[in-house]
């Protein structure tokens, strides 16, 4: 059956895969994007779609919000968020307003409105792992920045508004995702950087030692995952992580998507005070629950994000 989805942060990397696996499905999407991170690029073939509506509008504008909820709408995927560890260093009162100020507003227009909601949270709030289990829903949290602390603040409202005023909430943690259309500097993911690098010709920098690690989701995995996450009954109320089960150690991404004469290199980290050590998903619960497992191996998606790469660059 055919559902009208609102997804806030539509134009960004997640977001369009979001947006994709929504349209594929039948559903109609009303976006809302700042475009401070997203681009019209991202969703350019969307636009002639009737199901999809995209406005300009930021999750800290109530009235913007509240513009594209009506009775019609079945959902609301919440993923408009500022994302930057080290911004968040630098300029913690950004990442308050959008995650904590803009969840409430998005949380308000979904309680007025009786509409369910879909919060997409982040790894990053998951204290340290120190063995081979994999970080499951129950792992402790140490949020180790702004921007951590920002995100689980969100769930935290949003928590609440499942227990005082029994609004369905599904709050989703994906582990790092990487694929096409995520940006290649700074602020994009590892696999990007480094993809897009050696393409360049360029050296693969490596923020201190390298042996940090990192479960790495496939982007079309991790929008199968907040869609069927959102939609189900049985999430309601509940947290569900996302992420492939394995991890990879920076130095081993690097040696896998370096190709021949491309120099790989070690620099000083700059926020080793906020980095996670080993990030390892358990997704069992998902599996259990949504019967979601990841599809695309590293492999392949290095190479599927390698070719869109290159197509960029030719065109």
């Amino acid at each position: 059956m055919s559902k009208t989805v609102v997804v806030t942060g539509a134009a960004g990397f997640i977001g369009r895969w979001v947006v994709r696996e929504l349209l594929e499905r039948g559903h109609t999407v009303r976006g809302l994007d700042n475009f401070s991170n997203g681009s019209h690029r991202n969703v350019a073939e969307f636009e002639d779609s009737e199901q999809f509506n995209l406005v300009e509008g930021d999750v800290c504008d109530e009235e913007a919000v509240a513009n594209r909820f009506d009775e019609d709408v079945d959902a609301c995927i919440h993923l408009a968020a500022e994302i930057d560890v080290q911004e968040s260093l630098e300029d913690p009162q950004s990442h308050f307003e959008s995650n904590v100020v803009g969840t409430q507003n998005v949380l308000e227009c979904c309680r007025q409105t009786d509409t369910p909601l879909g919060l997409v949270g982040t790894c990053m709030v998951y204290d340290m792992v120190d063995s081979e289990a994999g970080i499951d829903e129950n792992h402790p949290v140490k949020p180790a920045s702004p921007y951590a602390g920002s995100k689980l603040a969100a769930e935290n409202l949003a928590e609440s508004y499942y227990h005082g005023y029994d609004l369905p909430v599904t709050i989703l943690r994906p582990f790092n995702t990487y694929g096409p259309f995520q940006k290649t500097g700074m602020a994009g993911g590892v696999v990007s950087i480094f993809t897009s690098r050696d393409l360049a010709g360029e050296p693969l920098k490596i923020f201190g030692d390298g042996t940090q690690t990192r479960d790495l989701l496939y982007a079309t995995d991790c929008a199968r995952f907040i869609v069927e996450g959102t939609f189900a009954d049985e999430t309601v109320g509940e947290v569900l992580n996302a992420g492939t089960g394995s991890d990879i150690s920076i130095n081993e991404l690097a040696e896998t998507i370096a190709t021949e004469g491309t120099e790989i290199t070690h620099v000083e980290h700059h926020h080793p005070q906020s980095e996670v050590q080993k990030l390892l998903c358990d997704p069992s619960k998902a599996v259990d629950v949504l019967d979601w497992e990841p599809e695309v191996s590293l492999e392949e998606g290095i190479d599927r994000l390698r070719e869109w790469l290159r197509e960029q660059d030719d065109s």
